[in-house]
Parts: structure tokens; sequence; C-alpha cells
């Protein structure tokens, strides 16, 4: 196989249009997303875009193992690394600025896209992964789809869109989604509008074959959705999906975080003494996580329970960074990937002894308004 980063197709359709396949081509690292891989699908999804002959879009990743198990957070890590090293010496890296910016707008971009897009969430769907399939007008998961947002494991935080999205779940799960990192599976997907249809891991060569085998007639857009969705609904099998996990535990989700504060939420979940193997492993990573990080999650689901996606892109761009620079980011890429010894020194000990003034801090932008990067995310677009 080809090591381009990211390998693009044009299967042709029936009536003379063409399907653009995009294919995450990094198996080793679980298809990671490197800032390489990012640059050349939102460069090929631009031109798809305008396109008339493109008339849907597929991403997949290489591999039998993921679609997408995150960003190339190990990247960003050197790059902080020797940003460290050169402080004072006019050599920042500004690999984290222009990694977070080209996420971000590649995000927004599959959010707003005026083609249907389907995502193959096969395998591991983690970060940066899920960034790329939350947007996607047809999120296909199947028996292997396992969906985390785990960045309190290394001092980050659920980002990529997801201070928007999480709220628009259930109240209370998507705070403690972010919280505890917690692993979904298809029907945590379906259930929780992370996913839109169950189709059988088996069933992928057929389903591409029977797009290529659609005529999608005047190309409009109700059209090419109208038929997209004809095509999948023929393999939809969500009999099959595997049972849900998140649903049967939905009153002790709310029980535990809602209507209280970060400190009380975080309490509450440590304190459950409950046997239950789901909640025990998510109570487990919640208290190794970074207490940083904790606040973090809580902070934008509180600043973003009612703003656009644009804006919410732009506050995580903001904390992305400087979760880098003032936050917990190197010494937990450190513990988990770099050292393995998965013992981070985090700078606080627990929840309750982070000041606010530090958090406050961490939202402070290195931009003024004219010069925020994303500054124009949303102008002239709209989410649909």
């Amino acid at each position: 196989m080809s090591d381009l980063p990211v390998l693009f197709d044009e299967r042709p359709t029936a009536d003379g249009g063409r399907i653009g396949v995009a294919t995450l081509n990094a198996p080793r690292s679980l298809n990671s997303l490197s800032l390489e891989m990012a640059r050349q699908l939102d460069a090929k999804l631009e031109a798809w875009a305008v396109d008339r002959n493109i008339v849907a879009v597929w991403i997949e990743g290489s591999g039998d193992k993921a679609f997408c198990a995150g960003g190339d957070v190990v990247a960003l890590y050197r790059a902080l690394n020797e940003e460290d090293e050169n402080r004072g010496s006019g050599r920042d890296s500004e690999l984290p600025a222009s990694y977070f910016t080209l996420e971000y707008r590649l995000d927004y971009r599959i959010h707003t896209f005026p083609k249907p897009v389907m995502v193959w969430a096969d395998g591991i769907v983690m970060g940066g992964g899920l960034g790329l399939t939350a947007g996607a007008s047809h999120r296909l998961v199947t028996e292997t789809t396992l969906i985390a947002m785990p960045e309190i494991t290394i001092g980050l935080y659920p980002d990529i869109g997801a201070s928007w999205f999480l709220n628009r779940m259930p109240p209370g799960v998507g705070a403690y989604l972010g919280l505890t990192g917690a692993q979904l599976n298809a029907r945590d997907a379906l259930d929780l509008g992370l996913g839109d249809h169950f189709i059988p891991r088996e069933c992928r060569a057929a389903l591409l074959e029977a797009l290529g085998e659609a005529d999608f007639g005047d190309r409009s857009a109700k059209t090419r959705r109208a038929t997209v969705q004809a095509v999948i609904d023929r393999f939809e099998a969500r009999e099959q999906a595997p049972a849900g996990q998140v649903a049967p535990h939905q009153d002790t989700i709310q029980a535990l975080v809602g209507n209280v504060d970060v400190e009380t939420a975080v309490s509450r979940i440590l304190a459950d003494d409950s046997d239950d193997k789901w909640l025990a492993v998510n109570r487990k990573r919640l208290a190794a996580g970074c207490p940083i990080s904790a606040h973090l999650v809580w902070r934008m689901l509180e600043r973003h329970a009612h703003t656009s996606l644009a804006d919410a892109f732009r506050d995580e761009l903001v904390l992305s960074v400087q979760c880098g620079r003032l936050g917990d980011f190197v010494e937990g890429v450190r513990a988990l990937l770099i050292d393995k010894d998965k013992s981070p020194q985090w700078t606080y000990r627990d929840v309750a002894s982070v000041p606010a003034t530090f958090i406050d801090a961490m939202f402070e932008s290195p931009w003024t308004s004219e010069e925020h990067p994303l500054r124009d995310l949303g102008h002239g677009q709209r989410v649909g």
C-alpha cells in the first residue's frame, strides 16, 4: 500500500457522477490525524465541495483496527518540549496553534459540507477521530465501533467541537463522558447522536458497490441526500447492534453530575460504590485523570450551552494552545505515550485544589479578536 498520509479515489456512479473516497493511511498509529493528513483532507474536501461531478464523500481509515484513534499528540508533545527548551530565544514552536487551527477548520468543513459525507466509523474512534465523524451527515457505526473522549488521561479536554455537541446529549451525560472518558459502543453512538446507522462490518464493500450503482438524478442537494439515504437503508441492521451502556445507566449518571459544580460531581462519581463494571472503569479513569482537565470539561460545557459551533471551535483553539503552554498536556502525554510509566505528576493533586484563577488564565487568548486564526469561521456558512 502507498505510504501517502491520505489516499484519495473517485468511484464512478451509474449516472456518470463520482463518489469521493478518502482513506486515512497510517494504520500503525491507528490512523492518528497528523498535520499533513489534516491539510490534505481539508484541501480535497474543499475541491470536492465545488466539483459538480462529486455527488457524495466517503471517509474511512486503513487497516482493521481503527478509523482514527485521535490527533497526533506525540508530534505536539515533541514540538512543545522543543518550545520549552528554546523559550526566550524567539524559536517558539508554531505547531500547536497551526495544528489545532487546521484540525478545527477541517472538522467545521465536515459539519457544513454541502454534499453527503459518510464516515465509516469502524473500530477505534477517539478524540480527533470523533472530530472527523461528528459533523458527517451519515455516521456509519459497526459491531467493532469504540468511541471515547479520553482526554482527561493526558491533561487535555474533549475538544473537536465536543464543547458544542456534548451539550446536546441528555442532561448530565455529556459532562459525565467528558470527565470519565467513558468508552461507547455503536448502540451508545446511536442513542447519543454520535452515530446515524448501524451497518455490519462485512457489508462495507457491498455498500460502496451499491452507492456506485445508484443514480443521483439531477444532483440537487435534496436528491443527493435522498439517494445516499436510500442505499444506506438497504444495509441498516440496528437489531445487530450491541447492547447499549449509557442508556441503562442514565439515571445514575444524572444523579451523579446533575445540577452541581465540578467539585461535587467529581466527588460523587469517585464516592459511588457501585460494582457495575462500566461505572467502575470510568470511576478509575477519572481518579487517575488530570484535575485541571476536569475543570476545563465543566467550564467549556457551561460556556457553550447556548453558543454556535463556530464559537465553540474558537474557544477550543485558545484553550488547546494554553493546555500546552500552561496546563498538564505535556506531562500527560509523557506519562501515557512517551515514557509509558502511567504515573503523571499533575500540577494539582485533586480537583478541589485547582484555583479558579488558574482556570481563568487558561482561557486568556494569546490573540486579539481581530488576530484570532478562526475569526472568520462560520461567516457565510451554516450547519446542516
